[in-house]
């Protein structure tokens, strides 16, 4: 009987543990919670809000200058002055003194050719004027001599102590000796004009810069035959090639059709393809009074009025022809965007840059107009591309999709 009784004994084990049904209810409605909140987050984000088809433009940096730009041409840098030096002798060349890219002065001697010969007659030529002037110094006493004597005839001539004949004797003497003097004189000025030329040829044995100037090339080497005419077989005509920096222009093509819109004077802005990011101030130097009727232009010659040691001959170079000169305020260049980027109040702007294939809104604050752009003194930098013409339902945040032009 206690066995039995026993077994009727039993735990209830439901009373003790929730109810599967309300766990699984808590777990959906959590879940549930969760994706709202999640996508509603993505709704904010503008994850489900469809792609809008816009173009878009560059903030780029602008010159003031390009708003004053009348007429746009092309040409090169070219030396006013430029000279190819050579000898007016033949001669060969012993001693060079500069390379490519030297600086040489007036006068500096560049080169030198073989002089022995001419050296020579030179010192031969120095030494004819020595005697010539020593020939002088001797006629010179003899006439002195001379006078005194005929002097002294004529005195005891006067006192009738002298016969005639010893008078016109000693006057024949004196006579003589003048011309001796004078023929001495003479042949000192020969002396002179030979040893001129012998230094003329000595010194034509000597090449050196007609002005102060750069050197361009250096055509010839030691060793080499120079000869003015160059036509000899192996023979170079220059040493050097040399150009006066200080004379560099700018020599442009401009069309006829257009050439009313130059003049004498008239300011102009430069730019080089070697130095992209400079910009020179420049002005309208010449219109050369002659036309190329193959390509229908006419050439102008613009002088820099800023110097730089980067500037080189036969540079391409850019020519802007402004209405005025560029004040010092607007020398640097501006950060600009299209006026068609804009949107907000008149107090307010912004632009939609585009970033990760989204449009974000970036206040901005704009400065004076330039031309065909505004200037933006804050906000975007140069190289962001922005939406032009941005739609109305454009929001920050929306995806775009960038149009073909």
């Amino acid at each position: 009987m206690a066995i039995e009784d026993l077994s009727k004994f039993k735990i209830d084990k439901s009373a003790g543990m929730p109810k599967k049904r309300g766990l699984k209810r808590y777990l959906y409605w959590a879940t549930t919670v969760l994706a709202i909140v999640f996508l509603f987050v993505l709704y904010l984000n503008g994850v489900f809000a469809p792609t809008v088809s816009v173009s878009v433009s560059a903030v780029s940096m602008t010159y003031p200058s390009q708003s004053l730009t009348l007429l746009n041409a092309s040409g090169y840098v070219v030396a006013q002055r430029k000279a190819a030096i050579a000898s007016k002798t033949t001669g060969r060349l012993v001693w060079i003194g500069v390379e490519e890219g030297s600086i040489v002065k007036k006068d500096q001697v560049v080169a030198r050719l073989e002089s022995d010969d001419v050296a020579s007659s030179k010192g031969q030529a120095e030494a004819n004027l020595g005697v010539a002037k020593s020939s002088l110094k001797q006629a010179e006493a003899e006439l002195n001599d001379s006078a005194i004597a005929l002097k002294r005839e004529g005195e005891l001539l006067a006192k009738g102590y002298t016969a005639r004949a010893g008078y016109d004797a000693a006057d024949a003497r004196y006579k003589k000796a003048m011309a001796a003097v004078e023929g001495a004189r003479s042949g000192i000025k020969a002396s002179e004009a030979v040893l001129r030329g012998a230094s003329v040829a000595v010194e034509y044995t000597l090449i050196r810069a007609p002005f102060d100037a750069v050197v361009l090339t250096k055509n010839a080497d030691i060793g080499d035959i120079i000869t003015p005419l160059g036509a000899a077989a192996n023979a170079k005509a220059a040493v050097v090639t040399i150009a006066d920096m200080g004379s560099l222009q700018v020599e442009a093509d401009v069309s006829e059709s257009n050439l009313g819109k130059v003049k004498a004077g008239q300011a102009c802005e430069l730019q080089l393809d070697a130095l992209p990011d400079a910009r020179f101030r420049g002005v309208v130097h010449m219109i050369v009074p002659t036309a190329d009727r193959s390509k229908a232009t006419v050439m102008v010659k613009i002088r820099f009025l800023d110097r730089d040691r980067r500037i080189l001959p036969e540079m391409s170079a850019k020519v802007a022809f402004l209405s005025r000169p560029v004040a010092a305020g607007e020398q640097k260049p501006r950060v600009t965007v299209n006026p068609s980027a804009l949107a907000g109040r008149a107090e307010k702007k912004a632009v939609f840059v585009v970033r990760d294939g989204r449009a974000i809104e970036a206040p901005v604050v704009i400065g004076p107009q330039f031309g065909d752009f505004v200037e933006v003194l804050s906000g975007v930098k140069a190289g962001d591309k922005v939406v032009i013409n941005p739609p109305a339902k454009l929001k920050s945040g929306t995806k775009i999709k960038i149009e073909e032009k």
